[in-house]
C-alpha cells in the first residue's frame, strides 16, 4: 500500500472523506425535509376534504339526519377516483356512511375517541395484509359546539413511500460517486499542485548524490505558496553555493598563509643545521624565526577570530564608548610606527562622539586601518577626521601612499585578498575583511576610494548612540 503513503493519495482520500460526510449530512437532512413536507402536505389535503365533507352534512337535534351527498364533487373531483376513504361516525362511534377504495382499514379506538372530545388528530396506520401504509385524519363533527359525530379521511402514502425511495436511491446513489470523484480529482490536482515539491525532492537528491549545488529549480513565479516555495529554495541554495565557495575558498586561502611560514621556518631551521654557525648567524637564524612565528600567531589569532564570528560563538560586549578619545588612543599607540617613518600624523576628532559598541573590536578595527595606512605610505601624512551629522558618525583616514589599483578595490575586503605589490609585505590579508564585518556588526559601513600613486582614503560610517 505505498501509494496510500503518498501526501497526494493521503489527501485525497481525506477531501473524499470530508465531502462523503458532508453529504451524508446534507442527504439525511433532504430526505427528512421533504418527508416532513410530503406529510404536510397530505395532512393539509386531509383537512380540506374532511371540511369540505362536512359541510355536505345535516344536523337536527343533535344528530345526523342526512348523509346525501356528502361525499360527492369536493371540488368538482369524485373522492373515489382521488385515493381517499372518509368516514361518517355517529356520536357512538357507528359508521353511518364509508365511500373509498378502502373500507376494510382499522382505525384505532383512541383517534376516535380523541375526535369525540373534541380533539382532531392524525395517525398513520399499515393494512394487516399488506404493508402499505395509510395517513388518517380523525375530527370531530359539531352542533352548536357539541360534537354529533366523527369524521374521518384517509389517504394511501404510497406516493409519498415512492417518492422517499427515489430520493434515497439517488442519494444512495450520487453521494459515493461524488465521493470517488472528488478523490480522484483531488488526487490529480494534489498531484499536480505536489509537482514542484517533487523537483524540490529530486534536486535535493541530486544535490546528495552528486555534492553539485550549482542545481536549481527556475520554477515560474505564479505568486503563491508553492512557487515562493521554490523561490525560495532556490535563493537558499544561492546562498548554500556561496557560502560552501567562500568556505572552501577560506579553506584554501588558510592552509597556503599557514603553509608559508611554516615553509620560511622549515628552511630557516634546514639551512641552520647543515652545519656550525656563528653567534651572530645564530642570533639572525632566531630573528627570522620569531618573525615567522610572530606573523603565524597572528595569522592563526585572526583566523580564529573569524571562526568566532562565523558561528556566532564570540558574541560582543556593547556599551556607550567615547569614540572620540578612543580615536586618540589608537593615533597615539600607532605615533611611533608612523615617526619612525617619518610620516606626519593630522588629526581633526570632534569632541565628545558616543557610540555603543564593543570597544576592544571597535579598537581593533582602527587599528587594522590605521596601521594599513602607514605600513603602506612611504613619505607624506595619514589625516584622521571624525566628525557627526544626522545621527551618523563619520570617520575617514587619508593617506599619501601608493593607492590601490581600480580592479582590485571590489575585492579588498575579501578574505585573503592581498593586492600583488603588497604580498611583500608583513601581513595576512584578513585585516580589512575583520575591519568591515566589525562595522557591519555595530550596524556601521566602511568604503573606500584610492588612487594609485595619490593615496587611499578609508571611511567608516558608524551610527551615533543618542543620549
Amino acid at each position: 500500500m505505498k501509494l496510500f503513503k503518498t501526501l497526494r493519495a493521503r489527501f485525497a482520500l481525506w477531501t473524499a472523506l470530508l465531502l462523503f460526510v458532508i453529504l451524508v449530512i446534507f442527504g439525511v437532512l433532504v430526505y427528512v425535509n421533504m418527508a416532513r413536507g410530503l406529510m404536510a402536505t397530505i395532512d393539509d389535503t386531509l383537512t380540506l376534504n374532511a371540511s369540505q365533507a362536512v359541510l355536505g352534512l345535516n344536523a337536527e337535534n343533535g344528530q345526523l339526519s342526512s348523509l346525501q351527498g356528502f361525499v360527492q364533487n369536493l371540488e368538482g373531483v369524485d373522492v373515489s377516483e382521488t385515493g381517499f376513504t372518509i368516514r361518517v361516525l355517529d356520536a357512538q362511534g357507528a359508521v353511518l356512511q364509508e365511500v373509498g377504495a378502502y373500507h376494510s382499514l382499522p382505525v384505532p379506538s383512541s383517534t376516535i375517541k380523541l375526535a369525540q372530545q373534541g380533539k382532531a388528530n392524525f395517525i398513520t396506520i399499515s393494512l394487516p395484509s399488506t404493508d402499505k401504509k395509510f395517513r388518517v385524519y380523525s375530527a370531530p363533527i359539531t352542533e352548536n359546539s357539541q360534537p354529533i359525530g366523527v369524521i374521518q379521511v384517509a389517504h394511501s402514502l404510497d406516493e409519498v413511500s415512492e417518492t422517499l425511495e427515489k430520493l434515497l436511491t439517488i442519494l444512495m446513489f450520487s453521494i459515493p460517486v461524488l465521493a470517488i470523484a472528488t478523490a480522484i480529482g483531488g488526487y490529480f490536482l494534489a498531484k499536480r499542485a505536489l509537482l514542484p515539491v517533487d523537483k524540490i525532492t529530486r534536486t535535493a537528491y541530486q544535490i546528495a548524490s552528486t555534492k553539485d549545488l550549482s542545481a536549481r529549480l527556475n520554477m515560474p513565479n505564479n505568486d503563491d505558496e508553492v512557487s515562493r516555495l521554490a523561490t525560495t529554495f532556490d535563493t537558499m541554495l544561492t546562498q548554500l553555493e556561496e557560502a560552501f565557495r567562500r568556505e572552501r575558498q577560506f579553506t584554501s586561502d588558510a592552509s597556503h598563509e599557514l603553509r608559508t611560514p611554516l615553509a620560511a621556518m622549515q628552511t630557516i631551521l634546514s639551512s641552520t643545521m647543515t652545519r656550525r654557525r656563528t653567534v651572530n648567524e645564530y642570533e639572525q637564524a632566531l630573528t627570522d624565526l620569531s618573525a615567522e612565528s610572530h606573523r603565524m600567531k597572528l595569522l592563526i589569532e585572526e583566523l580564529l577570530h573569524l571562526a568566532r564570528r562565523d558561528s556566532g560563538n564570540n558574541p560582543l560586549n556593547y556599551e556607550p564608548i567615547d569614540l572620540s578619545q578612543l580615536l586618540e588612543d589608537v593615533m597615539d599607540s600607532l605615533f611611533p610606527l608612523a615617526e619612525e617613518k617619518g610620516l606626519v600624523f593630522e588629526q581633526k576628532i570632534q569632541s565628545n562622539i558616543i557610540i555603543k559598541g564593543d570597544r576592544d573590536t571597535i579598537v581593533r578595527m582602527f587599528v587594522n586601518i590605521v596601521g594599513n595606512a602607514i605600513k603602506y605610505t612611504m613619505v607624506g601624512s595619514i589625516a584622521v577626521q571624525a566628525l557627526t551629522q544626522n545621527d551618523i558618525c563619520t570617520v575617514t583616514v587619508a593617506d599619501t601612499g601608493i593607492g590601490i589599483p581600480a580592479e582590485h578595490v571590489p575585492h579588498i575586503f575579501d578574505r585573503f585578498y592581498r593586492v600583488e605589490h603588497a604580498r611583500s609585505t608583513e601581513g595576512t590579508g584578513l585585516g580589512l575583511s575583520i575591519a568591515l564585518e566589525i562595522a557591519r556588526a555595530h550596524g556601521g559601513d566602511i568604503l573606500i576610494d584610492s588612487v594609485v600613486g595619490e593615496g587611499t582614503t578609508v571611511t567608516v560610517h558608524l551610527p551615533v548612540l543618542r543620549h
